[in-house]
């Protein structure tokens, strides 16, 4: 009878235990989202604080290049044929006004390809092919800011989650194997946050980098083609001896 009532009593208090150290974890342990945000510590909320100013960078970027990689603003409509037009008349003056009055990827091209048209097609040409892809390698410069942040933001993530890692195993350490389940639980998934961070802004910034990426890849094959169809019918010319005004 002894033996059933200490049984009974143990298993009571084990239970009352169990009860006020999961009282104790929920009560220590973060549940809102900008709790457990900024539940890492001092390293996770630089971490976090980096990865935040990441983002917005990374938003401004986005919202500016689906601003100025435009067709639009690339290949203005009407200034192809504007410059055809005059370079079929000989009137090189006018060709040259209208690219100066539609500045763009497409009119700095045909600015060079008109700057060359007295030494001949072959020179023609070859300034239309350097044009092309400098004014290329410029635009992609300019997109390559979104890859560089796609690629650094999880290692910046993954940093936090090792520094994370490696204080929640230093608790376990330091008390000496003593540190409960949840306890370490709680420092495992602290850490991981900062993980989750970093691939919520490289994910978009990898995304909108390779629908740029194709962009404008599009926009100067459509450019490429463009410039050929203006300078056509100088194609068989003679070489000029001088640029007609």
């Amino acid at each position: 009878m002894y033996s059933v009532f200490y049984c009974a009593v143990s298993q009571r208090l084990i239970l009352a235990q169990e009860v006020t150290v999961n009282a104790d974890v929920s009560e220590s342990a973060p549940s809102g989202f900008f709790q457990i945000l900024f539940s890492g510590g001092t390293p996770g909320v630089i971490i976090i604080v980096l990865l935040l100013l990441l983002s917005v960078y990374s938003a401004y970027l986005i919202v500016d290049h689906f601003l100025t990689i435009r067709r639009s603003d690339l290949i203005p409509d009407g200034l192809a044929d504007i410059v055809r037009q005059s370079l079929i008349t000989g009137d090189i003056r006018g060709a040259q006004q209208a690219c100066k009055e539609k500045p763009s990827f497409l009119a700095f091209v045909l600015m060079h390809g008109i700057a060359e048209l007295e030494f001949g097609w072959s020179a023609v040409e070859k300034s239309l092919e350097d044009a092309l892809a400098e004014q290329s390698a410029r635009l992609f410069r300019k997109i390559e800011y979104l890859s560089v942040i796609g690629n650094i933001a999880p290692m910046i993530g993954l940093l936090g989650t090792v520094i994370g890692m490696i204080m929640a195993f230093q608790n376990v350490a330091s008390t000496q194997g003593t540190a409960s389940a949840p306890q370490l639980a709680e420092g495992i998934y602290q850490a991981l946050v900062t993980t989750v961070g970093g691939l919520i802004v490289a994910i978009p910034s990898i995304g909108a980098f390779a629908v740029f990426r194709n962009r404008i890849d599009q926009f100067v094959a459509e450019a490429a083609y463009v410039t050929q169809h203006v300078f056509a019918p100088l194609r068989r010319r003679p070489k000029r001896n001088g640029a007609s005004s």
